[in-house]
């Protein structure tokens, strides 16, 4: 496959030309779903290497990562030992991850009850949940952690399910919920489960939740940056795709947070009105299909600030999705993004939302605790003992370790960093980079830490690689 970089002219994006406090002009995050760091980078940087699979091999002085090893993968606490799983053992089922069982399964920090909190659960064998794959089935991660910069230490900033994930991401609080409770879902005013957005036309009307407060688009909006939250499905929230010989539909409500909020929304999914009003305020209000970011690559008009959802076939999540599908979907949009003009100036994240109840064994470092029902981790009934920020209470964190990649010409080539950090860290060098302030409220941006290890702004390398979306493996490098 051939690369054609930059050859064609295109208009300065608006984006250009704001204040920015590092070389970062447009951040491009990729929030993906239901996947721990070890179940993905646990042998980093070792991969087995069979006969018939993508091959991988590390580069000369990669750095190790915190992940399996000898120990945890032959003498591990849990019911069964960690077991590679091959590129054909993709389709494995949902493992339980609601915000009960994953802290029963962390277990006091001992993290040895993933396998049992899975009875009665989806799976037919809940030992599989110990499963974890290698750079021969996430060739694409494995290729781009080579490349440029991750992260052994990136955690949810809660404990819970993909609505609570995508909120902190967004606004770093997940209370101010109204109906004050609602089943698992809402309790006392914290959202800790998922549930549909209120301000969505295609939730299900009859269990919804809306959140009060600001969140990352009104401080956008109120400094006048560029931005824009792209979803597959959101043009049309019936569309489905096959997966494994079932359609599944494109478009997950809960998982478009800006929808929880009413000054957010976009209820009625109305498309922008030109693809030049595309990350500017109009009736679509930010909210955007998955097919109008490839409008504004083709354009050249990429907002300043983008976060992206694929659609469900290919979100990574258990039971709807793989770890195959999963390439098929950002490889595409990397490759793409590469041949910009604003590559130069470009970052580019994936991330996870939650663990979905994989194995990990990392314990989660508690930096906020709490005290409902439902809380299980350190006792019945608590995260810890003191009062949580602000007394609101449904807020613990932080969770499970996760995957987290960042690609740009200003990143550390082959660099593993390990600060811990968490979902409102890139919250957080977003508000810093556009001068946006803080949320305030009690938010985990106020003492999140920042993701600038990963970065060299002091020499910018302009390197590339292209990858093949089906495989993961390398089409084209170089600088």
């Amino acid at each position: 496959m051939k690369f054609f970089l930059f050859l064609a002219a295109s208009t300065v994006a608006c984006a250009e030309s704001f204040p920015t406090a590092t070389p970062i002009k447009h951040i491009i995050l990729i929030f993906q779903e239901n996947r721990t760091f070890d179940h993905y980078f646990g042998t980093y940087p070792i991969a087995q290497n069979n006969p018939g699979e993508t091959p991988f091999y590390s580069k000369k002085r990669t750095p190790s990562v915190n992940g399996l090893t000898n120990s945890l993968q032959t003498n591990n606490q849990n019911l069964r030992q960690p077991f590679r799983l091959s590129p054909s053992q993709v389709n494995l089922g949902n493992p339980l991850h609601d915000y009960a069982t994953l802290q029963l399964a962390g277990d006091k920090g001992l993290m040895d009850m993933f396998v049992q909190v899975q009875f009665p659960g989806p799976l037919v064998d809940p030992t599989v949940v110990m499963g974890y794959y290698d750079g021969n089935t996430v060739t694409a991660l494995w290729n781009y952690a080579q490349f440029f910069s991750m992260s052994d230490n990136y955690h949810q900033s809660g404990i819970g399910q993909s609505a609570a994930a995508a909120i902190n991401l967004i606004s770093g609080n997940t209370s101010g919920a109204t109906p004050l409770n609602i089943l698992d879902k809402v309790v006392n005013g914290t959202l800790i489960n998922d549930i549909d957005p209120q301000f969505d036309k295609c939730s299900n009307p009859l269990l919804t939740a809306a959140l009060d407060g600001i969140n990352l688009g009104n401080l956008l909006n109120a400094n006048g940056i560029t931005w824009g939250f792209f979803e597959g499905g959101f043009a049309n929230c019936s569309a489905t795709h096959d997966y494994n010989g079932t359609p599944i539909i494109d478009y997950v409500p809960h998982h478009n947070p800006f929808q929880y909020y009413q000054s957010t929304s976009n209820p009625n999914h109305l498309p922008p009105s030109s693809p030049d009003m595309i990350g500017k305020t109009d009736q679509a209000n930010h909210l955007y299909d998955i097919s109008d970011f490839w409008t504004v690559m083709e354009s050249g008009n990429l907002p300043a600030v983008s976060i992206l959802k694929a659609p469900a076939f290919q979100n990574g999540h258990g039971g709807n999705s793989n770890s195959l599908l999963e390439q098929t979907f950002f490889v595409p949009i990397i490759n793409k993004l590469q041949t910009l003009p604003q590559w130069k100036n470009m970052a580019i994240i994936i991330a996870y939302d939650d663990g979905g109840g994989w194995y990990d064994h990392e314990p989660f470092p508690i930096v906020n605790d709490s005290q409902i029902a439902q809380d299980q981790y350190t006792a019945p009934g608590e995260v810890g003992t003191h009062m949580p920020l602000g007394n609101l209470q449904g807020r613990p964190g932080y969770g499970f370790r996760l995957p987290f990649i960042l690609i740009s010409p200003w990143a550390k080539s082959n660099f593993v960093d390990n600060t811990l950090i968490d979902q409102t860290s890139v919250l957080r060098f977003i508000e810093d980079n556009w001068f946006l302030g803080r949320i305030g409220n009690f938010s985990y941006d106020g003492f999140s830490a920042p993701i600038t290890n990963m970065f060299n702004f002091k020499e910018r390398e302009m390197r590339f690689l292209f990858l093949s979306p089906t495989t993961g493996a390398i089409e084209y490098k170089g600088k």
